[in-house]
């Protein structure tokens, strides 16, 4: 198949969209695909269209390209109206696929989908419904709670309202304090106190209009993926000083990452279920990645949907794979085909 892997893009998880776009690129030539890679943002400025899918296709020539806009981004963003750039959309047109190695705004959340959809464009991962749901913390929350998926207790802010106060939500401290449709646990902070409180507010509304405010739970972090509506095996992950943030995620060596988790064999299945259940009532496809914790009390809780998660060879959804005997490329083959089984599920039903 000739497949356009797309990265990059203008969000806060650029950097980490790069390394997923070059490992997944890498793996599905591997697989004897004609993939190749290219900017979302950035696009191409002069195509060799006759031999845009060469077999001779330089992978490390593309990412160097890529990588000399990083510094640029941010200036042309703010100059720049439109999101795709130079002959992507017909780029993307004239492939089989597109496999979207994005993380973040204009990539993960339903508007890129929303796009592709118009023109025409095979995409994988979830449609532009479910990726705007996902996208948006209060409103999976909203929906989890309407669905009986234990989430913590938190609330929205919205920047300029007047009541911040725990105590207006019932609440107190600690708390956890993010970004609603951010990252990559990018602006994520903990507040023990007031003074924590306040920074951790202004350190989310840097990044966003709108914030989630929760209840700090304190337990083991774990990750269940989800693919073809079927669970792989729950991941325990476990940071080696303080929570799982953007350092302890993408830095190696800073957290102890073990699947299959050490779970009695009922409450991984009753974890497997909720992921499976959360997968469904954001109306998800193809695949995604459910975050949770659990308290020393044993009681789950959902902290979030991925759709578009990392696949990077020690990302967690890989692992996970792994502990099945799937390698990279085959999950990344896997992905394609689940991918392609969406569109021939909604062909059949036209």
């Amino acid at each position: 198949m000739n497949i356009v892997v797309l990265a990059g893009g203008t969000s806060s998880e650029r950097a980490v969209s790069i390394v997923t776009g070059a490992k997944v690129c890498e793996a599905l030539r591997k697989k004897g695909h004609h993939a190749i890679l290219a900017d979302v943002f950035a696009g191409l400025e002069k195509p060799d269209w006759g031999n845009l899918f060469s077999p001779d296709y330089d992978l490390a020539e593309s990412i160097s390209y890529i990588e000399s806009w990083n510094d640029k981004i941010e200036e042309l963003s703010k100059s720049r109206k439109e999101f795709l750039g130079p002959h992507i959309l017909d780029i993307c047109q004239k492939a089989d696929m597109a496999f979207l190695a994005l993380h973040g705004a204009n990539g993960e959340d339903g508007k890129l989908q929303a796009a592709f959809d118009l023109f025409g464009v095979r995409y994988t991962g979830t449609g532009a419904m479910g990726s705007a749901m996902a996208m948006n913390k209060g409103i999976t929350k909203q929906i989890f709670a309407s669905g009986g998926i234990p989430m913590p207790k938190g609330f929205m802010l919205w920047r300029g309202e007047s009541s911040r106060r725990l105590a207006d939500y019932g609440m107190d401290f600690p708390v956890v304090v993010k970004p609603c449709c951010g990252g990559s646990s990018i602006g994520v902070s903990i507040a023990q106190t007031q003074a924590d409180y306040e920074k951790a507010l202004h350190e989310a509304f840097a990044w966003e209009d709108e914030v989630v405010v929760e209840d700090y739970i304190q337990g083991r972090e774990f990750s269940v993926g989800v693919i073809d509506n079927e669970a792989l095996p729950v991941i325990e992950i476990t940071p080696l000083k303080g929570f799982y943030d953007y350092k302890n995620k993408y830095e190696p060596g800073s957290a102890v990452e073990t699947c299959p988790a050490n779970l009695p064999d009922e409450k991984a299945k009753e974890m497997q279920e909720y992921a499976r259940k959360g997968h469904r009532l954001l109306a998800l496809e193809a695949y995604s990645r459910l975050d949770f914790i659990m308290h020393e009390s044993g009681q789950l809780y959902c902290l979030e949907a991925n759709t578009l998660p990392g696949m990077t060879p020690t990302s967690l959804m890989p692992q996970e794979a792994a502990a099945l005997g799937m390698d990279f490329p085959e999950l990344c083959e896997k992905l394609i085909q689940v991918s392609i089984k969406k569109y021939e599920s909604k062909e059949g039903n036209s």
